[in-house]
């Protein structure tokens, strides 16, 4: 989905001018006069802002990658395929989610949908407090409340949708990539923390991973709330998002990002219950490790990207994302808990390098070959790519623990999966390199 941001005719102030509810009429970042006298500041407050509800809300996408491995000595009787339903089932619906929550900012307000979509997240946060305490419950129950979730994960496009519309074209990579880096360190951050606030005091207290959010859920739509903004000139544009549907280029991008952003969302989820299963004498509490790896890397990819080229560095972080997968088999094999580690802390760094240079690349697909009257047009589907490829990509989130999972019950073993992911990170690469770089097709001249 692809939003767009109008302007009025009749008056156009030059500094920014609020009406009731926070509103403005006119934004106009690419005017220098009215950027500089008010605008910067405003949209630097909307991004740091947006930048702590995103986080929250992929800290709650991931509690139940940490939750999971704790469940069994909780008193519940999980098999691993059904602790792997529990850990892909919020990426499913993370992933499903994220194109109505684009189509959200427009319909409600940017300031509007993060307040709204913060106290959502009290829901999962609840549900997943008071299910961890009920070692009977039903597989079911357990299912849906991981599902949950999920809200967490939508957050990302409205976000993503919202704070593009706030900076000028010259500083609006940054600002996104910000905005997205400041998001991905919430998986990271909450495999850190949680499971140092469940072991305090006696016992483990799997209900504090749920209850801390609730007052941090309530700070982050207050900050929403009270420091940030609506911009009434933005409304969607559904044409835009269909022109990239009909694009060849936005199912070739949406397949890679299942391999770069998949591949950071299902091994972060997947990560603290393959410790666990194991090698269960290893420290786990390293796992969060792989997910900040993975989230600092995005942004370095990007960078280099803009130096090398998107299609370059993303041949070389499929390379890299192989490479890891390979190095893990030979961990499984050897049952080599510094190798298998290692590798890990690898593919994190493929996927986050990865990341960043798919998105570089995708305003660089739909600008090539275009004439300086076409411009607005490849910009807008773009945009539209860019959603639809963020969709599909969080899909890798579920493919992942599900490969393990079925390769565990089929071959007894976790080695296969890799396998698949290896064979998939060669295809990816070698997509990329036959559509964006081969000498003599049509975008290798373009520096994609």
């Amino acid at each position: 989905m692809t939003t767009e941001l109008t302007t009025t005719d009749a008056v156009t102030p030059t500094r920014p001018v609020h009406r009731p509810g926070r509103w403005f009429d006119h934004w106009d970042p690419e005017d220098p006069t009215f950027w500089h006298g008010g605008g910067r500041a405003i949209a630097r407050r909307n991004l740091t802002v947006s930048i702590g509800a995103e986080f929250l809300g992929f800290c709650v996408w991931a509690l139940w990658s940490v939750v999971v491995p704790l469940l069994p000595a909780a008193g519940f009787d999980l098999t691993l395929d059904q602790q792997f339903w529990l850990i892909a089932l919020p990426s499913l619906v993370g992933a499903t989610v994220r194109i109505p929550y684009t189509f959200a900012v427009p319909l409600f307000g940017g300031r509007n949908w993060t307040v709204v979509s913060a106290l959502l997240l009290l829901i999962p946060s609840t549900a997943l407090a008071w299910v961890v305490t009920q070692p009977s419950a039903s597989f079911g129950l357990l299912l849906t409340c991981a599902a949950l979730a999920g809200f967490g994960g939508g957050n990302f496009a409205s976000s993503m949708t919202n704070i593009s519309f706030f900076f000028p074209e010259a500083e609006k990579g940054k600002a996104l990539g910000l905005n997205a880096a400041g998001g991905n360190l919430g998986t990271g951050v909450v495999q850190l923390v949680v499971p140092a606030v469940i072991a305090v005091g006696a016992g483990t207290h799997l209900e504090r991973a749920g209850l801390m959010f609730i007052p941090l859920v309530l700070l982050a739509a207050l900050a929403a709330w009270r420091g940030m903004d609506n911009l009434s000139g933005v409304r969607s544009d559904y044409g835009s998002f269909a022109r990239a549907a009909r694009n060849r280029h936005t199912w070739v991008i949406s397949f890679l990002y299942i391999g770069t952003f998949g591949s950071f969302i299902g091994y972060s989820g997947a990560f603290p219950t393959l410790l666990k299963t194991q090698f269960p004498q290893a420290p786990t509490t390293l796992a969060f490790l792989g997910a900040v790896v993975g989230a600092l890397s995005r942004p370095v990819g990007g960078l280099v990207a803009d130096r090398l080229g998107g299609a370059r560095v993303a041949i070389g972080s499929f390379a890299v994302l192989a490479a890891g997968a390979v190095g893990a088999i030979d961990g499984l094999r050897t049952h080599s808990f510094a190798v298998f580690f290692c590798s890990f802390l690898v593919l994190f760094l493929g996927a986050g390098i990865g990341n960043g240079a798919t998105y570089r690349m995708i305003p660089a697909v739909f600008r090539a070959g275009t004439s300086p009257e076409q411009l607005p047009v490849a910009r807008k589907t773009a945009a539209g790519c860019i959603g639809i490829a963020g969709a599909v990509g969080a899909y890798g989130g579920f493919l992942i623990p599900r490969g393990f999972a079925a390769a565990k019950a089929s071959h007894g073993s976790l080695i296969p999966a890799l396998g698949v992911f290896v064979a998939a990170y060669v295809l990816m690469a070698a997509t990329t390199y036959a559509v964006y770089a081969r000498k003599g097709s049509p975008l290798a001249a373009e520096s994609i």
